[in-house]
């Protein structure tokens, strides 16, 4: 419903209302043409009197009063004034409003006394006198209490949405404290240990060719997986002490995996599904990393083993999977350690599935699902 529409229906409501007493009162007189004009002006200046609060009191209090001269149809035409003087003391509009009262009720009161001495006794004067100031000073009082708890509610709703965004900015900064110190024992722990890794496999590999002997595969997959890991470990702490910085991760880049575990001697098969395209950032590091920790775990536990990494791009999901043909089967559980917990929490944060299990036939598969026909 627009917002005028309460205002023009009470014009509309007012008017016939003065025109009623009008046409009924003892000591009114003939309603004409030009008193029928002044009423409808007065129901379009209240129908606008939102928007334009104090022109349409001016014309309101105008045509009632004129009304009033002419017609003499009792207190009706107070209503009209009435109802505006409230709507602008309502919009802050408190001198024009308290004028208004002052105008309407000085007509109104010489119009009385002009005929006091045939038509009006003096106690009705008085009485009339007395409602209406008493009407119009609570019009104005009831305005301008409206219009206070008008401001008070509008001062709450600010101090909630100040206390909301003062809560948002304590938690970011609590959150970038907390991503500060993780990457500081990230940068004077692991850091070390891989630079040292790395050195000590440069070291082996120099000795190696000084002797005139050919470096082990194992020797240069140590080599090259410490350089990785310390690259991916500068991106980690990049993104940690910047967020919106770092080298992002992504399914583009499994390939890359896929041949640094050939490299450490397990045969890797990678399979892409599906018309490759831009997904949800998440969504693409989410793939990423559980591919990752999968081929970790192929490496670590699996044994001699075979690997078959597959990418499958749908157009409501991505589903990746890793399995394994290694020593793992379905009469020896497994107990999910850290890795697996991380992977479960990575993707059903997004709304996905894990499955990680044994196969029938020996070895181990990880299937994640992710749906991307709505938000996570």
């Amino acid at each position: 419903m627009r917002p005028d529409l309460p205002y023009a229906l009470g014009g509309v409501a007012l008017g016939l209302l003065v025109l009623g007493h009008a046409a009924v009162a003892p000591d009114a007189g003939t309603v004409r043409a030009g008193d029928v004009a002044l009423v409808l002006l007065t129901a379009a200046a209240v129908a606008v009197c939102r928007r334009y609060p104090v022109a349409a009191l001016s014309v309101v209090t105008v045509t009632m009063l004129a009304f009033y001269v002419r017609v003499h149809g009792g207190v009706s035409p107070a209503f009209a004034v009435l109802g505006t003087v409230y709507v602008a003391a309502w919009r802050g509009h408190r001198a024009a409003a308290a004028l208004a009262s002052l105008v309407f009720l000085g007509g109104f009161l010489a119009r009385d006394f002009s005929l006091a001495p045939t038509d009006r006794p003096g106690q009705l004067i008085a009485e009339r006198t007395s409602l209406l100031l008493g009407w119009f000073v609570a019009a104005n009082i009831a305005g301008l209490v409206a219009r206070q708890h008008r401001a008070y509610l509008e001062q709450v709703e600010q101090r909630a949405v100040e206390a909301e965004r003062t809560r948002e900015e304590m938690a970011l900064r609590r959150a970038g404290e907390e991503r500060l110190r993780i990457a500081r024992d990230l940068h004077d722990s692991l850091t070390h240990s891989i630079s040292l890794i790395k050195v000590q496999a440069g070291i082996a590999l120099h000795l190696a060719r000084k002797r005139g002997e050919e470096p082990s595969a194992a020797l240069l997959a140590i080599q090259e997986a410490s350089g990785t890991a310390m690259r991916e470990l500068r991106a980690t702490l990049d993104v940690l002490r910047s967020p919106a910085d770092g080298d992002r991760v992504g399914l583009a880049r499994v390939g890359e995996l896929a041949e640094r575990t050939l490299a450490a001697g397990v045969p890797v098969q990678l399979t892409v599904t599906g018309e490759p395209r831009e997904l949800p950032v998440e969504v693409d590091q989410a793939g990423y990393r559980v591919v990752q920790e999968a081929l970790t775990n192929v490496t670590r536990h699996a044994g001699p083993a075979t690997v078959q990494v597959q990418v499958e791009y749908a157009p409501t999901r991505l589903t990746v999977s890793v399995s394994d043909d290694g020593r793992a089967s379905t009469a020896r559980p497994v107990t999910p350690g850290v890795g697996l917990r991380g992977m479960r929490e990575r993707v059903t944060g997004l709304g996905g599935t894990l499955e990680a299990a044994p196969r029938d036939g020996g070895g181990f598969t990880v299937r994640a699902t992710f749906p991307l026909d709505g938000p996570a």
